[in-house]
């Protein structure tokens, strides 16, 4: 019984720290908030702080693993595009706090964090598409850096567009190309036999 209330507690403790630096994000840049602003914007010390996370990188972290993820596991996506669609919705609701964090770059980064969690879901996806072989990685890193890249373009852009427009755009875009590509290929064969007679 007493762990569920530290645990309480400490869910208190981690939301509160959120909140401070969500706050802070509204006035200043990432990269110019401190640890210390954000304990000082929620009365706290920096010994709670670091006993929670690591850096104000873990926070974000942390944040987004709370507000999104959890709430993404707890549905059953039918399909890769209606979960695309969902954390599309979710970061254009929050795109004031996101376009800060996805500025940072480098270890530890917001960037390098959704970039792991993009991995593990392409990953997955690709698992019915092709063998693990040699080149499984390679395809899954493309399609990766292609998302993060999508996404980031978006959210940072000044006119952003909802994240339903984004999102179909992004299909089509995928649709489209694979369907070229797939015609391309069964027109290969023909044209080539064509040729022989």
């Amino acid at each position: 019984m007493r762990e569920v209330g530290f645990l309480a507690d400490s869910n208190i403790t981690k939301r509160a720290l959120a909140a401070a630096l969500k706050e802070l994000m509204k006035t200043k840049p990432f990269s110019k908030i401190s640890v210390s602003d954000i304990c000082e914007a929620c009365d706290m010390n920096r010994k709670s702080f670091y006993y929670h996370f690591k850096d104000k990188y873990d926070l974000v972290n942390w944040i987004y693993y709370t507000e999104c993820v959890t709430a993404l596991k707890e549905k059953d996506y039918r399909t890769g595009w209606d979960l695309l669609e969902d954390l599309c919705a979710y970061f254009y609701e929050n795109r004031s706090f996101y376009r800060k964090t996805l500025y940072v770059d480098g270890q530890n980064s917001f960037s390098e964090y959704f970039r792991d969690i993009i991995v593990a879901i392409i990953s997955s996806d690709m698992d019915k598409l092709f063998d693990r072989d040699d080149a499984f990685q390679f395809h899954v890193n493309f399609y990766t850096d292609a998302f993060l890249c999508a996404i980031k373009r978006w959210l940072l852009d000044r006119d952003c567009i909802p994240a339903e427009e984004f999102t179909l755009l992004l299909k089509n875009c995928l649709l489209r190309t694979s369907d070229s590509i797939l015609q391309k290929f069964s027109e290969e064969p023909a044209k080539k036999q064509r040729e022989n007679f």
